[in-house]
């Protein structure tokens, strides 16, 4: 589940049906989403998540394109490689993540809220310097402020990026003898510099 949000809000994902899902295009397609922007947009699916998703469409090898991914069940071992058929319905939505939300979050000792996926992974795509363009389409925003919102840049990249700039010392440029202006040689050779750039 944590591979499948990458962008997506927690109820987009909950309806997807399997007409949505191009497994040779390695895309998933979002229906109607909370905004907008959002409904429509074609998301590729990174390694974790295809992987994720080809394992599950094992599990249900009989579903149809307008069967839901996530189908709603009830004490079907659905978390099994060979759930009970019988208590699957593939024509409704699973209603809720919680149980295997807190599943996973014990399994990985974690604690922190499902929607804290959606701003770590916009986060993240503004720390790889992905567009502002790309970003937006990828999360379904209108405007440049919602990417602002979610994409808490974190200090430490920040002064990564700042400290990249100090990271070539200026005796280094001195002592490979590249001068830009007289004002930047080395005491006593301004004149020779000066006569060599004439």
């Amino acid at each position: 589940m944590v591979a499948l949000n990458t962008a997506l809000r927690k109820n987009e994902i909950r309806v997807w049906q399997w007409s949505q899902l191009d497994f040779e295009k390695r895309t998933v397609t979002v229906g109607k989403a909370k905004t907008d922007g959002g409904s429509g947009r074609v998301i590729p699916l990174n390694q974790p998540a295809f992987d994720a998703l080809v394992r599950w469409a094992g599990r249900l090898v009989e579903s149809r394109d307008d069967d839901h991914v996530f189908p709603a069940y009830e004490a079907a071992g659905i978390e099994r490689e060979h759930p009970d058929k019988e208590r699957i319905d593939p024509c409704r939505p699973i209603t809720s993540w919680r149980s295997a939300w807190r599943v996973a979050l014990k399994r990985a000792e974690l604690r922190i809220r499902f929607h804290d996926l959606r701003h770590t992974c916009i986060t993240k795509l503004a720390e790889s310097q992905a567009s502002e363009q790309t970003i937006m389409s990828i999360a379904g925003h209108l405007s440049s402020k919602m990417v602002e919102h979610y994409s808490h840049i974190r200090m430490a990249a920040k002064r990564a990026a700042l400290d990249a700039i100090a990271a070539v010392p200026l005796q280094s440029v001195f002592d490979a003898a590249v001068h830009q202006n007289v004002h930047q040689t080395q005491k006593g050779s301004s004149e020779a510099s000066a006569k060599s750039l004439n």
